[in-house]
């Protein structure tokens, strides 16, 4: 658990993992980045299965560190987690003057972030329980979602297998999507697939060779992907796939939900594309459930980690006249969506992923402000996005889509963060 339990502010990277929290298992992390990153070494001890277990450093910042981990029973349905953390920081008295205070408001605000994940995640397991341990494929698992929902999913009891490009690995099948090659044989066997691969239709203008990357990634990757399953003895029994609301196109104030018909620009031809490809899919006994995923708020990557900087520094404001619809969702509800569709089995079609609360533009940046404590008197005039951009700014940045989760409040979903400056606080740690 220990990648998903790691705040999206903290530069943390597991170098080498060995033995689980077993007494004498190891973890070998980098801290920090560049020149300066830190190596940590810490040795699981005092394990007691289902009550606790301890890390102590054995290498790292601290003169000394340990950590006990602990869990106890309140009632039948529910129970208490207690970290407790017994540390020195180094030079002695002199090293707590300088960093005791800036040292326990860090490790308060990891903790606090920890908990909530935690509640989170136990919750969103909990409403699946019955279904049972599956093997999910994932592509796309380096991405910003793939990333968190792996260690979501093994957290809860599932297998994860990763499709990755290039040289096959433990726990991965081997595809190349440019070549049209996908190791079929490495497929068997799984119960559901989460396709999340996709080109980053954020990364700059979009010209044309861009644009062909774009909708070749989503709608030949799709189909490459779908023709495998096809194949297989035993087709995996669900298959999610990633969409967007950009299929709702530019709408104004209008809301739509998953019955509106298509709209129209670049990203709304190449969505729809995409979930055609998934068609086949459905002809081989595959349910298939095409997330339409709005703007994703996580706190390492995304939109929000992009437009972060500017606003810590006072420098963000409102886009275009700030009236424009944005359809937002945070990282949490996305893989708390995610497992819902794999353990529901009346969800099919297009599901919206996004929170029943859309904002205009001008309601996002204020809020964005008020969290990171920071004026937001710099506009972002239509005229400059569309000089700058091009087309990928007006269809992301001045299009408006107002969107209805309505699938998803029909069938139960209950979403952890509906309000935006919960959101924002929860994956910014604020």
């Amino acid at each position: 658990a220990f990648e998903r339990l790691t705040p999206p502010w903290e530069a943390v990277e597991v170098l080498e993992d060995s033995g689980g929290i077993a007494n004498g298992a190891r973890k070998v992390l980098r801290m920090g980045r560049g020149p300066l990153a830190l190596r940590w070494v810490a040795e699981h001890c005092d394990f007691i299965d289902g009550e606790q277990f301890r890390d102590v450093q054995r290498r790292g910042p601290f003169a000394s560190w340990t950590h006990t981990h602990r869990v106890a029973p309140a009632g039948a349905e529910a129970a208490w987690l207690e970290d407790r953390v017994e540390y020195a920081l180094p030079l002695g008295a002199l090293g707590g003057l300088a960093g005791g205070g800036f040292t326990r408001r860090r490790l308060q605000r990891m903790f606090a972030y920890r908990h909530r994940v935690t509640a989170h995640d136990v919750a969103a397991h909990a409403r699946a329980r019955g279904v049972g341990a599956m093997r999910i494929l994932i592509t796309g698992a380096s991405g910003l979602i793939g990333s968190a929902l792996a260690p979501f999913l093994t957290t809860g009891g599932h297998e994860v297998v990763r499709l990755i490009r290039g040289r096959k690995k433990a726990g991965s099948v081997a595809w190349n999507p440019e070549a049209g090659t996908i190791d079929t044989a490495g497929l068997q066997g799984l119960d559901a697939v989460v396709h999340l691969a996709g080109e980053n239709i954020a990364g700059g203008r979009w010209t044309a060779a861009k644009k062909a990357r774009i909708h070749a990634s989503r709608v030949g990757g799709t189909r490459l992907l779908v023709e495998a399953l096809g194949k297989l003895a035993r087709p995996p029994k669900t298959l999610i796939a990633a969409s967007a609301i950009g299929y709702y196109g530019h709408r104004h104030a209008d809301i739509v939900d998953e019955d509106s018909a298509p709209g129209g620009g670049f990203l709304a031809d190449v969505c729809k594309e995409w979930e055609e490809a998934t068609a086949p899919a459905a002809a081989h006994g595959i349910r298939v459930v095409n997330l339409r995923l709005g703007v994703v708020l996580a706190g390492n990557g995304g939109m929000l980690s992009t437009i972060a900087t500017p606003f810590k520094l006072g420098l963000g404001g409102v886009v275009g006249g700030g009236d424009q619809y944005m359809s937002w969702v945070a990282i949490d509800d996305v893989l708390g969506a995610i497992l819902f569709a794999l353990t529901t089995p009346s969800l099919a079609g297009p599901v919206n992923a996004v929170s029943p609360h859309p904002v205009t533009n001008r309601e996002f940046t204020d809020t964005l402000a008020r969290v990171l404590s920071r004026p937001a008197l710099l506009p972002f005039p239509a005229a400059a996005v569309r000089l700058l951009l091009g087309e990928m700014g007006e269809e992301l940045l001045l299009s408006s889509t107002r969107v209805d989760p309505q699938r998803l409040g029909a069938a139960g979903f209950e979403f952890a963060f509906p309000q935006l400056e919960d959101a924002l606080r929860h994956v910014l740690g604020k």
